[in-house]
């Protein structure tokens, strides 16, 4: 590890850990939002949350298959229900926001199957977990 962030900024890292109850808290179904945690950590290849979300999507029940195929849920068939391929569709779009500029068409896929309050949850959720994965990565913490 380079550094320990949550040592070093403890107001910063509880801030986050705030948005991270708020999260818990706002109504959105915690199995979809463990699956848009793992799927963004996988495409930011942020080794420390792969553990950690998967390690949560294990103890919440998750499907084993469900696990093996998030890389490529949009081939998966019925295995990811319509509401699931939203928010990790949605998931994607944000988070390579520099190549994509979330279209029009993505917002509206996604505001199709979320309500207003839902669709601003599920992307501050999408935001914090992009942020602590650029703190984990630059920090090389350790995956436990």
């Amino acid at each position: 590890m380079r550094l320990d962030y949550t040592k070093a900024s403890p107001a910063g890292f509880k801030a986050f850990a705030d948005v991270y109850g708020y999260v818990l808290r706002s109504g959105l179904d915690k199995m979809l939002v463990e699956l848009v945690f793992l799927r963004v950590s996988q495409i930011n290849g942020c080794a420390s949350c792969l553990v950690r979300h998967t390690r949560d999507l294990i103890k919440r029940g998750v499907d084993p298959e469900k696990l093996t195929l998030l890389q490529v849920w949009d081939e998966a068939g019925p295995l990811f229900s319509d509401r699931e391929k939203a928010a990790l569709a949605w998931a994607e779009s944000v988070t390579r926001v520099a190549d994509t500029h979330v279209p029009d068409d993505d917002f509206k896929a996604a505001a199709a199957m979320f309500s207003e309050k839902e669709l601003a949850d599920l992307t501050v959720a999408i935001s914090l977990i992009n942020a602590f994965n650029r703190l984990n990565i630059s920090f090389r913490l350790d995956p436990d």
